[in-house]
């Protein structure tokens, strides 16, 4: 039995060498196979070259399509009359050293569009943008971009006044100029500018006739039509970029100039979602039939970049002020008949003074003036021109301002509900206003409260003598608090403002005040004329509405 065990062992033993032995061999062999494809890839890859590609067939570019797609084609008619134009501003002895700006946000002693210029502009309106690429030294020029279109093969080019505002140099580049960043290009002069309408025109010598741009009436463009903007952004020359007119007649309240007179009576913009960036300033804003409409002026933003808010000023505007620029005396002269109107804010001032269906409302009559002399007063309506029906107060001064000094217009006037017609005559603008000064604010004196708080939802007090002469009005209360959410508040009264009238009814004193609002009740208008202290030289403000 023994031997019988150690038998079995040894068989057992036996087969396990055999196993070891099998094992060995089989990963041997593995390892063999293994490394000779790894050999044999090898041999492969590096034997690529060598194939035989007498069989393959070169690619070919094939011929130039021209697609449907209109924008190249206008892209190529109006690119060559589009061009760059840069300025160079010398540093002025009393300059700011520590790079305080001046009024608007321009630097002092250099407009254009400077790349840092728009930091100072109000909320989100960057009229000034497209500095030039790279810094400067502090003591040397500074420089921006800009662009303009050539309207006149002889060298006469339209651009915006604020890119070349206060330059000593001017350079233009055609886009036939060779790429060279140390030329800047051909001396350019001023011919004319006209802020009001942030337009200039400037000029350039040539041997040989430019191409010109093609002016269309911008009276034609709707909202939704294409239309491309074409420029030289950051200083890349021919730059297009499309978009469609997303509105029409837009206005940008910019506030008042020193002498109290609004600074954007003339400007009405065509807005568009073209891309319009730093540099574009100048531009035309062109539609798809190859016609200039607008020159891309100003742009919304928060990031000094494009986000599809653009502003383009209409070519008809450009048209006008460009042949009185060019003419003998290089400056454009404007009509006006000496009045500041206020816009009926509501629509009981409407019907309280009769401009419910269109008219202007007249705030105040310059001292001296054309209106004066003809016999307006404040608080006429004008609802016509010579026959013609007046809207508002944008086409009163459209109509106006066209008119020549010297001539004479009739006046379709209400006054206290019966219509007159006046003969008025036509001032040069710029002479009327130009010694309307802006007076300082004032702070007034505390008094006792009014007995009128309950009606209206304000405290008044006797206008002190001081806010009398510099209204340059004998009478009248103050307002010296506005309860929130009342009456007052809800129509836009505020503290400070002068009373003068109620519903066409002299405030004297308190109690004229109360006698007047003791008569009213739910549901009356309300119309009350009030001064502004803040602004003494802007006449009287209506403001109004219907007593809950």
């Amino acid at each position: 039995m023994e031997s019988s065990n150690r038998f079995g062992q040894g068989l057992w033993n036996t087969i396990r060498k055999g196993r070891l032995t099998t094992t060995f061999t089989l990963l041997g062999t593995l390892s063999a196979c293994v490394l000779a494809g790894s050999i044999l890839t090898g041999n492969v890859s590096a034997k690529q070259q060598a194939v035989d590609t007498s069989d393959a067939k070169p690619l070919v570019i094939p011929n130039p399509v021209t697609l449907s797609n209109g924008f190249s084609a206008i892209a190529k008619q109006v690119g060559p009359a589009v061009v760059n134009i840069n300025v160079e501003t010398l540093p002025k002895e009393g300059n700011n050293a520590n790079g305080m700006r001046g009024p608007g946000g321009r630097n002092p002693g250099g407009q254009g569009d400077q790349g840092q210029g728009d930091q100072d502009l109000p909320d989100l309106f960057k009229h000034f943008f497209g500095g030039g690429p790279g810094g400067q030294e502090e003591t040397g020029p500074s420089r921006a971009l800009g662009s303009g279109f050539i309207v006149d093969p002889r060298g006469y080019i339209i651009t915006n006044n604020h890119v070349v505002d206060k330059a000593d140099r001017i350079y233009v580049k055609l886009s036939t100029d060779a790429e060279n960043s140390t030329d800047p290009g051909r001396p350019a002069t001023v011919v004319g500018v006209d802020k009001d309408t942030d337009i200039a025109v400037i000029k350039i010598q040539s041997s040989t006739p430019l191409p010109t741009v093609k002016l269309g009436n911008s009276d034609g463009a709707q909202v939704g039509d294409w239309v491309l903007a074409i420029g030289e952004p950051f200083g890349l020359s021919e730059t297009v970029s499309a978009g469609i007119i997303s509105a029409r007649n837009r206005s940008i309240d910019e506030g008042a100039d020193a002498n109290g007179v609004a600074t954007n009576e003339f400007q009405k913009f065509i807005q568009t979602d073209a891309a319009i960036n730093p540099g574009n300033s100048g531009g035309p804003l062109v539609d798809m039939a190859g016609q200039v409409i607008g020159m891309n002026t100003a742009i919304y933003t928060q990031s000094a970049g494009s986000e599809g808010i653009g502003f383009a000023m209409p070519s008809n505007i450009i048209v006008g002020v460009y042949n009185q620029l060019i003419g003998p005396d290089h400056k454009v002269v404007r009509g006006s008949i000496g009045v500041v109107f206020r816009a009926a804010t509501s629509s009981a001032v409407g019907r309280m003074y009769g401009s419910a269906n269109g008219g202007v409302i007249i705030g105040q009559i310059i001292p001296g003036g054309p209106a004066e002399k003809a016999g307006l007063q404040p608080e006429d309506v004008i609802v016509s021109v010579d026959g013609h029906p007046i809207k508002d107060g944008d086409e009163l001064i459209a109509i106006v301002s066209n008119k020549h000094p010297g001539s004479t217009v009739s006046l379709g006037v209400t006054r206290l509900g019966k219509h007159l017609t006046l003969d008025c005559g036509i001032a040069n603008r710029a002479k009327l206003y130009e010694n309307q000064g802006k007076a300082d604010i004032e702070s007034n004196e505390s008094g006792p409260s009014d007995a009128g708080q309950s009606k209206f939802g304000i405290t008044v007090q006797a206008l002190p003598q001081q806010l009398q002469s510099r209204l340059h009005i004998t009478s009248g209360l103050v307002i010296t608090g506005v309860k929130p959410g009342s009456f007052a508040d809800s129509i836009g009264l505020v503290p400070d403002l002068a009373i003068v009238e109620i519903n066409r009814k002299p405030v004297t004193d308190i109690g004229s005040y109360n006698a007047i609002a003791s008569g009213l009740k739910s549901g009356d208008d309300v119309v009350f004329v009030v001064r502004d202290p803040t602004h003494p030289n802007n006449g009287t403000d209506l403001i109004g509405g219907t007593l809950p």
